[in-house]
């Protein structure tokens, strides 16, 4: 096995997801005290990035799935998930942070999680394609198998820093407000950083 591939994977991997600790951080705050969140998170956070990396190796071999001009609208979906969990914090506002209703909810779903991973991992195929492309089937799999022992990292990593005392303060009084900002701006972001509709 080859350390320099290794070593390439986990920085093209950093380098490439490294906004997707903040976005696992706040996912983390919002699953806190709901029991098998952490559990629905990674599942989440694993679904999305498999995506992601069928749809690269599965460019780098030849077979385009998602069409260049389509990409940037990938952006639609943090953005509508941003919309929705702002309309959820704005319907909850004033209500205590332990209100059972709330609890039943269990923190964000495996689908939502995933959806947001794919959007905001959408710029990565880009990345990844040429760099698949070139490694070879061995060194896709190489890349392929850091990738995903990372994303685990990346998963305790955002756990780490949303059950930090001070950071998780924070999340629980603003995570309700922040996690919307964060999604509806990364959506915007990825729509007009792509050229969506001309912009």
């Amino acid at each position: 096995m080859d350390l320099g591939i290794i070593g390439q994977a986990v920085g093209l991997f950093a380098v490439t997801n490294i906004d997707d600790i903040l976005i696992l951080a706040l996912f983390f705050a919002q699953g806190a005290g709901h029991r098998g969140s952490t559990r629905r998170i990674v599942l989440g956070q694993y679904l999305g990035f498999a995506a992601i990396l069928a749809v690269a190796v599965a460019a780098a071999l030849g077979a385009t799935f998602l069409p260049e001009p389509v990409v940037p609208y990938l952006g639609f979906l943090p953005f509508a998930l941003g919309l929705k969990a702002a309309w959820q914090a704005w319907k909850h506002r004033g209500e205590d942070g332990d209100d059972e209703e709330r609890a039943q909810a269990g923190g964000p779903a495996p689908m939502a999680v995933a959806a947001v991973t794919f959007a905001n991992g959408g710029d990565n195929i880009g990345v990844y394609v040429p760099v698949f492309a070139t490694a070879g089937v061995g060194g896709m799999s190489v890349y392929s198998v850091v990738f995903l022992i990372l994303v685990a990292v990346w998963c305790f990593a955002g756990r780490f820093f949303a059950t930090r005392r001070v950071i998780a303060n924070a999340l629980a009084r603003w995570g309700h407000i922040l996690l919307p900002v964060v999604l509806i701006a990364i959506g915007l972001l990825i729509l007009i950083e792509g050229g969506a509709f001309g912009l």
